[in-house]
């Protein structure tokens, strides 16, 4: 079969989508906090093909910026966040093959807890869950969880390389065929297949035995989005569907090389992962109707938007400095949380020291400065570009309104892809793994890869 491309739409179970003013465009659906809002996406996304319909979180509201809520609240950037399992729960009743993934963070649970909440999803949707794999970003996520502050940004990723270990520790040890349930003998399973795991480590003691029982696809797909060296370090060790946000081919290609160079290095098979591109469509049947609905998009962003996300992304209070004061050396080296968009700040704006207003003009945070507009031609044009040249294996659809965004690509979009050879036609089979290409894993066959390659 020839290389096809993999798409996932990006999710939010809040008010609005990635882009914060979503929720103002007169098209969008207005009750966010209802089942069929996100039972009508997901019956979208499997219509189109779509391999999984993935949900980013954070366990706060945006309030870094000037370290406070009010703002966030009146304006609706992202300030309602429901719990992504469940909502996914709701899609996976209404759809039979599209992949169910969304993000848990391994700096404020317990690796037992996402392992068992995520071998739930895997048994109840038949083989369709994906974990997303973060460290969370800011002081606020660690408040909420009983924190003073967030860790530093490398301790984070050393903690999660152990979180890992156990997770993925506590789905190996049931193995295949350790359920008999013989009702005549009265065996319910074989307790030879079922160990305890008894894991003791730096940062996490957890013994075990577990109670959840290997899905279809064995265990949940992981999902990873570092973008920093380190970040794509622990990518290229655990990852099996990376999600990366190039602004442009050259930027995809080196990034491309660099996550798939991570996985050779920790032992492991580069095909055997999906590198896909945050892509922002805003499509229609012409070039001349997607301009049009560009316009009215443009209008939506407020500055606000961006220096909020911009603070909650960076663990950073933009709101300490005059929007034209370059930030000094030492607060840039202060920011946390996803680091690569303090390093595509620096580059895109050839300072050393830029100001908040260069953050807000060169990061795209709450902006749509670099969505795709066009027709089935234009837009196929690009995407087909990236692919091929190995950009990436595929694209995560983030929507500028719901749930007219998605519907417009898999109206318009998707029939171009398939026309192209592109796309496909049809999933592949009923489990996450299957539709991906990826192959079943065997229980315990992580451990071969070397620990220090990821540190």
């Amino acid at each position: 079969m020839n290389r096809q491309m993999v798409l996932v739409g990006f999710l939010q179970a809040q008010n609005c989508t990635n882009l914060p003013s979503s929720w103002r465009h007169p098209d969008s659906r207005n009750d966010s906090m209802s089942a069929d809002y996100y039972q009508e996406i997901a019956r979208i996304l499997e219509a189109g093909k779509f391999h999984m319909a993935f949900f980013d979180d954070r366990l706060a509201m945006p309030d870094r910026y000037g370290n406070d809520h009010a703002h966030t609240v009146e304006y609706g950037i992202r300030c309602v966040k429901m719990d992504p399992l469940i909502v996914l729960t709701t899609m996976g009743m209404v759809t039979e093959k599209l992949g169910l993934g969304a993000t848990c963070s391994t700096t404020y649970y317990e690796p037992f807890d996402v392992a068992r909440r995520f071998a739930t999803l895997d048994l109840m949707s038949g083989g369709r869950a994906g974990w997303n794999v973060v460290t969370s970003l800011n002081d606020g996520e660690a408040l909420n969880m009983g924190r003073d502050s967030h860790p530093e940004h490398d301790s984070r990723y050393d903690r999660a390389d152990e979180f890992m270990e156990v997770v993925l520790g506590h789905w190996d040890t049931w193995e295949d065929g350790a359920l008999i349930m013989d009702k005549r003998s009265g065996r319910f399973a074989d307790p030879t297949r079922v160990k305890r795991l008894d894991h003791k480590g730096p940062a996490f003691r957890s013994r075990g035995p577990f109670t959840v029982p290997r899905s279809q696809q064995g265990h949940p797909v992981i999902i990873q989005a570092g973008a920093s060296g380190r970040g794509q370090r622990f990518a290229g060790r655990w990852g099996e569907v990376i999600f990366t946000a190039a602004r442009n081919l050259a930027a995809a290609k080196d990034g491309y090389a660099a996550v798939r160079n991570e996985a050779a290095t920790a032992g492991r098979d580069p095909d055997q992962m999906f590198l896909c591109n945050l892509t922002t469509p805003v499509c229609a049947a012409t070039k001349a109707e997607a301009e049009d609905k560009m316009a009215l998009i443009d209008k939506l962003p407020l500055q606000i938007d961006a220096l909020s996300l911009l603070a909650e992304a960076l663990n950073y209070d933009f709101a300490s400095k005059d929007l034209d004061e370059p930030l000094t050396t030492e607060e840039l080296k202060s920011m946390q949380g996803i680091l690569g968009i303090r390093d595509g700040v620096l580059k895109a704006s050839g300072k050393s020291n830029p100001s908040a207003r260069d953050f807000v003009t060169f990061s795209g945070r709450g902006q749509v400065q670099d969505a795709m507009v066009g027709g089935p031609k234009e837009i196929a044009d690009k995407l087909e570009e990236m692919f091929v040249e190995r950009g990436c294996d595929g694209f995560v659809i983030a929507a500028t309104y719901v749930p007219g965004s998605y519907a417009d690509f898999v109206k318009h979009i998707v029939p171009e892809l398939q026309r192209r050879g592109l796309f496909q036609t049809d999933y592949r089979g009923r489990t996450l793994r299957e539709n991906l290409g990826l192959e079943r894993p065997a229980a315990g066959a992580w451990k071969v890869q070397p620990r220090e390659a990821a540190e």
